[in-house]
């Protein structure tokens, strides 16, 4: 619970004890309210299965007692239970299919590229703002029908809402990211295009059209969801490939690694730390008696690191297989864009690659001190083209 255990610890060690002497832990109240911990990867995956017991619809993340109830409950993607969720999702399903995103794979490649020829130019960088950060958001962007002259204007706003900084400021910046959606969705209810927010806008749930305010809070969901991971997953990949330049040096030998690399990448980082549910029913998970109500907390990073599952689970291994990690979710809430975040990893290691490009360390890491998010804040960098 202590966000600087994530940036200055090692949260691993904790939960290695937990999974072996207390899997299902209660945690009591404090100014979070009081939750069960699951650390095993089978007990999460169970759980995730069994979104009738474990409900997202109360809320998915340890929010402050006093900050009361998240305001999307029941109205959102990611807040809401079947069969609503299903409804919901049908709506924008066929958007981040396999099918449509290898549709989309040529624009998806042009931006990786226009984002790596920026980062050349400048040669030091940041590599979490200025090149994880900004491939998944201009492609997401480009999805939602966001005009691209408004694309660096939600970089800058994303950049202030969702990293590290005054609390203050990042609500503001949040505020300010609702208020587009809410110019945009009018304008394309008022005028459709081909593109996500259009599809939201005009989309009729269980017989009536979603109010302005569902679908502003939907493509509040949609951006968050199609930027924060993607890009701290990026960003920790190339931490632990720098830190292990033999893995880096495999892919460079083999390029038919990189889609093994790219679940190693989302198995080794976890970057969504937790997730939770909140239980329906009484129910008994390793003899302790979970209860209606109880709130319900899965740590991803445990159980993707659970040595009953996967083999030396704390060796980064571009070559591991099999390798079902729940990074992305599982069940019924399993992540809407998986395919697309997994292209955009492949695709920016790819163009990394193809092109020789040395990353270099410039200066030391910053890790987020955060219980929602964990990786690189900041990864400063010296891109050194080479031949390609």
């Amino acid at each position: 619970m202590d966000p600087e255990l994530y940036s200055h610890g090692d949260p691993f060690a904790q939960w290695r004890w937990l999974r072996a002497n207390a899997p299902v832990h209660w945690q009591p109240p404090s100014d979070l309210p009081g939750f069960w911990s699951l650390t095993r990867y089978d007990d999460v995956r169970t759980a995730y299965r069994d979104a009738e017991t474990f409900s997202s619809a109360q809320g998915i993340l340890l929010r402050p007692v006093e900050h009361g109830a998240d305001p999307g409950g029941g109205r959102t993607l990611a807040l809401t239970d079947p069969p609503r969720h299903r409804r919901l999702r049908a709506l924008v399903d066929e958007w981040f299919a396999v099918r449509s995103i290898r549709a989309l794979e040529p624009e998806m490649r042009d931006i990786t590229r226009g984002v790596v020829d920026r980062a050349l130019d400048l040669g030091s960088v940041d590599f979490v703002a200025d090149v994880a950060a900004r491939v998944p958001l201009y492609v997401i962007c480009q999805m939602m029908g966001v005009p691209e002259s408004d694309w660096e204007h939600l970089y800058e706003l994303t950049s202030q809402a969702f990293g590290a900084g005054d609390p203050l400021t990042r609500r503001f910046a949040h505020l300010e990211i609702l208020g587009y959606f809410e110019t945009l969705q009018a304008a394309k209810a008022a005028d459709p295009g081909d593109d996500l927010v259009s599809v939201l806008a005009t989309a009729d749930v269980d017989g009536e059209r979603l109010s302005p305010d569902d679908v502003i809070l939907n493509c509040d969901n949609l951006l968050v969801g199609g930027t924060e991971n993607t890009r701290i997953a990026a960003a920790g990949g190339m931490l632990s490939f720098m830190e292990r330049p033999d893995q880096w040096q495999a892919l460079a030998d083999d390029a038919d690694l990189l889609p093994s690399a790219v679940e190693e990448v989302l198995r080794w980082t976890s970057t969504a730390t937790h997730i939770m549910r909140t239980a329906t029913r009484r129910v008994e998970i390793h003899g302790r008696s979970v209860e209606a109500g109880d709130k319900v907390v899965f740590w991803l990073p445990s159980a993707n690191r659970d040595e009953s599952v996967f083999d030396d689970p704390d060796v980064f291994d571009v070559r591991r297989q099999p390798n079902r990690h729940l990074a992305l979710g599982f069940g019924e809430h399993f992540c809407l864009g998986s395919v697309l975040a997994r292209v955009e990893l492949r695709l920016l290691y790819g163009e990394l690659l193809g092109r020789s490009v040395r990353v270099e360390p410039d200066g030391e890491p910053k890790l987020l001190d955060s219980i929602v998010v964990n990786g690189p804040e900041r990864l400063p960098v010296v891109l050194k083209p080479g031949a390609a």
